[in-house]
């Protein structure tokens, strides 16, 4: 091999193989087409478009893919029988750089139970594949299958047998996940010591994820010298799955110092490759993958979000760019701290001051604790409370409301609301709506001449029985200044109608209350907490 192999790590996409021919994940061609078009992207090796012989729909995807993808070797699997290897062939002769992919098995357990031979037909047949082969292209790779079950002794005549036969790779496949990375590396290292001729040909290694174990025995067998790795988008595949390419590509990048090796990958396709098989699967990755999980960059303690604003190397030993996504997300929740609420604060444009900063926090621990997770729609409202103060005077005041309803007359509600800022003027209104509380909040806005609308109702009945109080929240927004401002609103009166009335008017106080503060809150926009202790 040249030294350029050796720094190289080679990696075989086996996604549309053995990835999709695993329950839950068959693509149809166009699918099978599209994806391959974002391997490209990605940068792999080779792509194992399909296995040739097994239909006639994979026969055609792996012939469109193998004419269609340039800059990039495509592989076709084959069984180690002269029909399979003539079938593979006639599928990718078109690529720029055909692979046929053929095997067999080594391991004993196979040998005599599943193909009824006896180890030396076996080697036979695989050395005539391989030459088989080999008279179609000289770019052939051969798998014992299931080599880590299988005698090392027999497994290097094996391996020797094939190099010599014209055998360019040679994989080497855990294909029950059976390996131990420690294993796994002695096997790799006693085939390098007994097979004289393995610096011929590239060594490569499958691992499946059965024990958890894929990407790790990948690893080791690299450390061995291994330098091909079979692996798969997101580590779909056979059972447990198959190596993760994503996990084994980022391993050896952000662990540099340890291996002193690279791959082709564009990094920065991984995420985008993930989401594709995402939605052409329909099948999503759980959140705490590694890599392309939702929470793969995604912080909520607030010791974790503290350091990483500070300096992301503090918890993150890879940046989210670098797998293409804009950057780490902070969850806010019930253990995040001051500094990242700040931070998300002033991204959303806020400014605080400090009597205000401390109403905020009371709010905002009180709402994270009886929520997952706190978005930045419920920071808008948070601020609007934290600017308003119980002391503060009320700029409306409800009177007086007198409701009418029937099973065939249309809701009708009298509202009288005292305007403090018109001279403390009574005025009422009266409107008609679908039931008591529509109707009031339609006469208060004819009344108040504002614009708000409620975006959420909610009404929880604090006591028993037909005569219960009824506490009635409502969220409301309104624009100011070509802005959207959000304020909670809350009541209880044994009347639902009434309550309903009473919350809507307690959220539009609040809402005045904020576009008087606007002003001032802008003018403290500096962000960061400064010498006159404003936020």
């Amino acid at each position: 091999m040249t030294d350029k192999k050796k720094d190289t790590i080679i990696i075989f996409d086996t996604t549309l193989r053995d990835g999709e021919q695993s329950p839950g994940f068959t693509m149809n061609i166009k699918e099978k087409i599209l994806f391959a078009d974002q391997l490209v992207k990605l940068g792999v090796d080779v792509i194992e478009a399909g296995f040739p012989i097994a239909s006639e729909g994979d026969f055609e995807a792996v012939k469109t893919i193998a004419d269609r993808a340039r800059g990039v070797q495509v592989a076709g699997l084959a069984r180690a029988n002269p029909k399979d290897i003539d079938t593979a062939w006639k599928a990718i002769k078109g690529a720029e750089n055909p692979r046929i992919h053929t095997f067999i098995s080594s391991s004993d357990i196979h040998i005599q139970l599943q193909f009824k031979k006896t180890r030396e037909e076996v080697l036979k047949i695989a050395v005539d594949s391989v030459r088989q082969a080999k008279s179609y292209t000289k770019n052939v790779e051969f798998s014992p299958m299931d080599a880590t079950r299988s005698d090392p002794a027999f497994l290097a005549e094996m391996v020797h047998a094939v190099i010599e036969a014209g055998a360019v790779t040679v994989n080497i496949p855990d294909t029950v996940g059976y390996a131990i990375p420690t294993d796994f590396n002695r096997l790799i290292r006693y085939l390098f010591e007994h097979v004289p001729n393995i610096r011929d040909a590239i060594i490569s290694v499958h691992c499946h994820n059965d024990l958890g174990l894929a990407v790790a025995n990948s690893l080791a067998a690299i450390e061995a010298g291994a330098r091909q790795v079979e692996c798969t988008v997101n580590g779909i595949g056979e059972r447990a799955g198959n190596t993760a390419m994503e996990e084994l590509v980022m391993a050896i990048r952000t662990r540099g110092d340890l291996f002193n090796l690279r791959t082709n990958i564009n990094t920065k396709q991984i995420v985008p490759t993930s989401r594709l098989l995402t939605s052409i699967t329909g099948v999503s990755v759980q959140p705490n993958k590694a890599i392309v999980g939702s929470n793969a960059f995604a912080h909520e303690s607030g010791i974790h979000q503290d350091g990483l604003l500070k300096n992301a190397m503090t918890y993150e030993i890879m940046k989210p760019e670098d797998v293409g996504i804009n950057k780490s997300t902070l969850v806010l929740g019930k253990h995040s701290g001051r500094h990242a609420v700040l931070d998300r604060l002033e991204s959303l444009g806020y400014a605080l001051q400090k009597e205000e900063t401390e109403r905020f926090f009371r709010l905002f621990k009180a709402l994270a604790d009886s929520k997952k997770e706190v978005f930045d729609e419920d920071l808008a409202v948070l601020v609007g409370e934290s600017l308003f103060r119980e002391e503060d005077e009320r700029r409306y005041k409800v009177e007086n409301v007198q409701i009418s309803t029937g099973m065939f007359s249309p809701p009708m509600a009298l509202v009288t609301i005292k305007d403090h800022v018109r001279g403390s003027a009574e005025m009422f209104e009266v409107a008609h709506g679908n039931g008591g509380v529509d109707a009031g909040v339609t006469a208060v806005k004819k009344i108040t001449g504002t614009t708000a609308k409620i975006e959420s109702f909610n009404l929880v009945a604090i006591t028993g029985g037909s005569d219960a109080i009824a506490e009635v929240h409502v969220t409301v927004a309104d624009e100011h200044e070509g802005r959207q401002i959000k304020a909670f609103g809350s009541a209880a009166n044994i009347d639902v109608s009434i309550a309903g009335i009473h919350s809507f008017v307690d959220a539009l106080n609040k809402l005045e209350y904020m576009k008087k503060a606007g002003q001032r809150s802008r003018e403290l926009m500096s962000g960061g907490v400064n010498g006159n202790g404003k936020v």
